[in-house]
């Protein structure tokens, strides 16, 4: 394996804010980068990972030991009040639009096509932000203005706090090579190019070394699984394997923020659903923060942390997935989430009853046994689940018969991501179901009527125009 290559000149002993930095790159046996940044008022650390699956134990090691570097900002990417009108005179339409006439008053009276109206959001760092939305909604128009391939007409868009609207056209230049890169809907691929100079061709527009740049484009192959592929032309390849070859060469770059736009729409379904599957993988790894643009109510909830729903260039519902199938608090959205399969969305969090277990103590372990009856989980010194007491032994334990003699493993643990398809697969009638955090510690139990209930359809709304109402 290839020893990470540190470079001196940004990697300082010590963070911008004078703590000292995890040294720990240097005999990690992976390709690794730690690149430093600092934006005025804000100073931040930031790790991105080039590494193949095998390495995902390292990564988080990685991200573990420069955790405590993380300064507070939270969101990559914020945009606030945005507009775009297409026209030669959108001032008279941002009035109209301002004084709370719609998208059609608006067409009727100036002749002028609204794309984006009011649209305000926040990009978590790291996550996989939705935007969804029907042809014409203007989804395709926000993804574009962030990096202002298409100019707004009133709003602000900043990344890490770095004003991207009214900035110069030299420093958006730098901003659109460096700090964002685009997968898009039909590849997009050089057809006369190898696979590898399609890879590294964003790197060849930067001015990258021809080394640099091959070195680069041959890692991310690797990571996308097409490194056997590199001297081949795109026509060799089926399209779930050209839509990889567009996934590495926006990697290659090293961008802070990927932009998919209809990235897997062209796709058959089965090579869509293992493109999202991979999309998943990669991101367990990588951490990026990625705007993915759909239409497929089904791929935004399985792909996004996040989802903005959008009609007529205006965000009718933002959340996560989980929120807004339970409070869609508009017809319009509400008719996204009646038919969507609630047993694979939901976890089992969402239904967990939170509960105080009985603790251990002392070498000859007692409980605290106040309040406590039926079936009741006992928990060790490390929170974690000792085993379950039945209900009907809970009087021999306030008679004060010692806990071990009455735990038992008759339970299921499950963690608080999964599924409640999975949960009710392992159901039994006799064995209560315990929720666990990623550490094993005890968080609460599941009840079958919970999961029951969430997993229920509401009964459908009376129809209404998509415009009106909540």
């Amino acid at each position: 394996m290839t020893r990470a290559r540190i470079s001196s000149r940004r990697c300082p002993k010590t963070n911008y804010d004078g703590t000292a930095q995890p040294r720990m790159l240097p005999f990690l046996g992976y390709t690794g980068k730690l690149l430093l940044r600092r934006d005025g008022r804000r100073s931040s650390v930031r790790a991105f990972y080039w590494l193949e699956w095998r390495h995902a134990a390292l990564a988080k090691t990685l991200r573990k030991a420069c955790r405590g570097t993380e300064n507070d900002v939270t969101d990559r990417i914020a945009i606030r009040n945005l507009y775009k009108i297409f026209g030669n005179a959108p001032d008279r339409a941002l009035d109209l639009l301002k004084s709370g006439e719609t998208k059609e008053t608006v067409l009727a009276r100036t002749g002028q096509v609204v794309g984006l109206c009011d649209v305000s959001i926040s990009v978590p760092v790291g996550s996989i932000y939705m935007i969804m939305g029907l042809s014409g909604s203007g989804k395709s128009t926000l993804a574009r203005c962030i990096n202002r391939l298409i100019e707004p007409d009133a709003g602000t868009i900043t990344i890490d706090g770095e004003p991207v609207t009214g900035t110069s056209e030299a420093r958006l230049r730098e901003i659109r090579r460096t700090r964002v890169s685009m997968v898009f809907q039909h590849f997009a691929l050089l057809p006369n190019r190898t696979v590898i100079e399609n890879a590294e061709f964003g790197l060849k527009l930067r001015g990258v070394g021809a080394g640099e740049r091959r070195r680069k484009a041959l890692e991310v192959l690797d990571v996308v699984g097409l490194s056997a592929w590199a001297n081949h032309l795109p026509k060799a390849l089926s399209g779930g394997m050209r839509q990889r070859v567009g996934l590495a060469r926006a990697l290659a770059t090293e961008a802070d923020v990927l932009i998919m736009d209809e990235a897997f729409s062209a796709l058959d379904p089965l090579i869509r659903s293992e493109m999202q599957d991979e999309l998943l993988r990669l991101q367990r790894t990588l951490k990026k923060t990625i705007l993915f643009i759909t239409h497929d109510f089904q791929e935004a909830l399985k792909l996004g942390s996040r989802v903005a729903i959008m009609a007529d260039g205006m965000v009718m519902r933002e959340g996560t997935p989980q929120e807004i199938v339970l409070d869609p608090r508009h017809p319009y959205v509400a008719a996204f989430t009646r038919d969507i399969d609630r047993a694979r969305l939901f976890d089992a969090a969402s239904v967990m009853e939170p509960c105080q277990p009985l603790a251990l103590n002392g070498c000859h372990e007692t409980a605290d046994m106040a309040g406590q009856s039926g079936t009741t989980f006992v928990v060790d010194e490390r929170h974690r689940i000792a085993g379950v007491i039945d209900g009907t032994r809970i009087g021999d334990l306030r008679r004060g018969m010692d806990v071990r003699k009455l735990l038992t493993q008759d339970y299921e643990a499950v963690r608080h991501t999964a599924r409640l398809a999975d949960i009710a697969g392992i159901y039994r009638a006799d064995r209560p179901i315990a929720v666990v955090d990623d550490d094993g510690q005890f968080l609460g139990r599941v009840d079958p009527v919970r999961i029951l209930g969430r997993i229920a359809t509401p009964a459908a709304a009376p129809a209404q125009s998509r415009m009106t109402g909540g």
